[in-house]
Order: structure tokens, then C-alpha cells, then sequence
């Protein structure tokens, strides 16, 4: 193949990356996934993610001359225009990497580069839950929390670049850190904020002398994921089904600023929330419904992010096509 006709996405997270090649969003040909492995440093994912690329084009017959763009996926901060990767909490060792340049330099073709909430938002807005919506907020609820604005159909990025951080807004004066931040919405209402809940909420039930599914991980050090909580709850522990509780009161906390504030139609939420469905969100809508305005609250439907775990996939083609 000769003819420019072959988006690359690049979905760069702390615990894996994967680099797909498509030439009709969504649909993908060709994908391959790796561990990032972040303590190691940039450059071995860097070597992988070029020769993931070289290597699905080559499994299709095709040279680098068949790419029209590439586009990358990843947590902030970032320098979007430049393509800097300037050390996420996922990726602290990934200090002022300039991969657009690298990238670029590479395989001789434009690489645009997009904070993952905003490539997320995009992606939903254009093939999953948010399709149709004027307004829409997409959440990522992964690891942290961050928020990707659409409003006229279109994103919304800010005076620079750092619009939707709904990480960063503290909820309560003292408690769980998140974001840099005690007591802030990341740390009350992400995967990471959960894990430290769940920590502290087994160790207090085996102080009370309660049973519940996830005591091993008290006796052994382990951490405690935000599956096991769902898998645990889904059998009616307890102890489980009050940490998702009280996670999901904190979200719908969240959801209700974000009401308040921007007035969306649709509010889309990946990561937890699709994994775990209404055992999160029903007491987050809950909560939004008491806490936003009335007439807001009614008007904006939340749902969980319909590409499901293809999303970041999705999300780094969404980048490829130009956002």
C-alpha cells in the first residue's frame, strides 16, 4: 500500500499501551498491547510503541508510507501543541518526553497528541454514549478522575489546555489524596480513591470482628482492587457493598457540581463505572439528584461509557482523525 490511508492510535497508560491501526473509526484492523512499565523508564516503551507500529503495518502488507497521522492518547499533564509529556502521576519517570517530535521524526508524518479525558470525550461523543449531545461530559474514573468537556458538539479545552480537572476539586477539608490534594474528588471518587477506602474499611471490619470476603488482604498486605470490591459485592458482601456505596455518594457529589456548573445533557463514565454499573451509579445519581438543581439534574441523563474497555483504543483513533 502506497496511498496514505492508515490512522495509528496510541493509547499510552501506566499499566499498559496499546498502538492500533484502523482506516474507519472505530473499527480496528490491527492491534497490539504491551506493558508500559513506567519505572523502567520512557525509553523501552518508546522502542515498543515504534516497533508495534512497524510491526501491524508490516502483518498487513504495508510500510510506513501508508500512515496519514498518528495519534496519541495519554494522561496529563501535557503539552498538547508541542506533544510533551511532562511526568503524569501514571508516568512519572515520562519527564518533558517530547513525543510528537519522536514519533514524528520516526515515521515522517504529523503526530498530534491529547490528554486522555479529552481523546475519551471525543471518542463518545463521535461512537459510544454521547452521540447526538450538544453538552456532555465524559468522566474517566480510572486510576484518577479527570473530566473531558463537550459543549456546543465541540470540545471545550480552556485558556489553556486544562479544562475538566474535576480531579482537583477538593470535596471535603481532610481525607483520602488525590490529585496531589486531601479530601479532593479524586481522592473520594477514582479507582485509586477506592483503594484506599477499601483498605481502610476491611482493616476496620476486622477490628469489629465482621466477616467479609476481603480480609485476606489485611493478613497478606495486598491491595485491594476495585474488581475484587465489585466481584466481593456482587455476592453480597457487606463490607464491599458499603465501600462502593459510599464511593458512589462521593461521584454523585461530584456529578452534581458538574450539573451545577456546565448544565450538561449527558454525563458518560468510563473506567469503574462501567465495570461496575449501578452498584456505583445508582447511589451517585441518587446523591446528584438531592444535591443539583432540580431543574439541571432532571435534564441530564448518566450512563456508563458505551464503547466499554475499547475506549482508549477509540480514543487515540479519535486523536488520529483530528479533534
Amino acid at each position: 500500500m502506497t496511498q496514505k490511508s492508515i490512522l495509528v492510535g496510541i493509547d499510552i497508560g501506566g499499566t499498559k499501551t496499546a498502538v492500533v491501526l484502523a482506516q474507519q473509526p472505530p473499527e480496528v484492523l490491527a492491534r497490539a498491547e504491551f506493558a508500559t512499565r513506567p519505572a523502567k523508564g520512557p525509553q523501552q516503551a518508546l522502542n515498543l510503541i515504534k516497533k508495534s507500529v512497524r510491526d501491524l503495518l508490516a502483518e498487513k502488507g504495508w510500510d510506513a508510507g501508508a500512515i496519514t497521522r498518528l495519534g496519541v492518547s495519554c494522561g496529563g499533564p501535557l503539552d498538547r501543541v508541542q506533544g510533551v509529556i511532562q511526568s503524569p502521576p501514571n508516568l512519572s519517570t515520562w519527564e518533558n518526553i517530547p513525543l510528537k517530535a519522536i514519533l514524528e521524526d520516526e515515521f515522517k508524518v504529523e503526530c498530534l497528541v491529547e490528554n486522555d479525558a479529552n481523546a475519551g470525550a471525543v471518542a463518545e461523543h463521535r461512537f459510544g454514549a454521547g452521540q447526538g449531545c450538544q453538552s456532555m461530559v465524559f468522566l474517566t474514573m480510572g486510576t484518577g478522575l479527570g473530566a473531558g468537556i463537550i459543549t456546543g458538539g465541540r470540545l471545550y479545552r480552556g485558556a489553556n489546555d486544562l479544562a475538566g480537572e474535576i480531579g482537583h476539586v477538593r470535596l471535603t477539608r481532610s481525607g483520602p489524596i488525590g490529585h496531589n490534594k486531601a479530601g479532593s474528588a479524586e481522592g473520594w471518587a477514582s479507582g485509586g480513591g477506592l483503594a484506599q477506602l477499601a483498605a481502610q474499611s476491611v482493616a476496620e471490619a476486622q477490628r469489629k470482628g465482621k466477616k467479609t470476603l476481603l480480609a485476606d488482604h489485611v493478613r497478606t498486605g495486598k491491595p485491594i482492587s476495585a474488581r475484587e470490591v465489585g466481584a466481593a459485592a456482587r455476592k453480597g458482601d457487606a463490607v464491599a457493598l458499603e465501600i462502593l456505596r459510599s464511593t458512589g455518594e462521593r461521584l454523585g457529589e461530584v456529578l452534581a457540581i458538574l450539573v451545577d456548573v456546565l448544565n450538561p445533557e449527558r454525563i458518560v463514565i468510563g473506567g469503574l463505572a462501567m465495570r461496575l454499573g449501578d452498584l456505583l451509579l445508582d447511589p451517585a445519581r441518587r446523591v446528584m439528584q438531592r444535591e443539583a438543581l432540580a431543574q439541571s439534574a432532571n435534564a441530564c441523563n448518566v450512563v456508563p461509557a458505551a464503547l466499554g474497555e475499547s475506549i482508549g483504543d477509540v480514543a487515540a483513533l479519535a486523536v488520529a482523525m483530528g479533534i
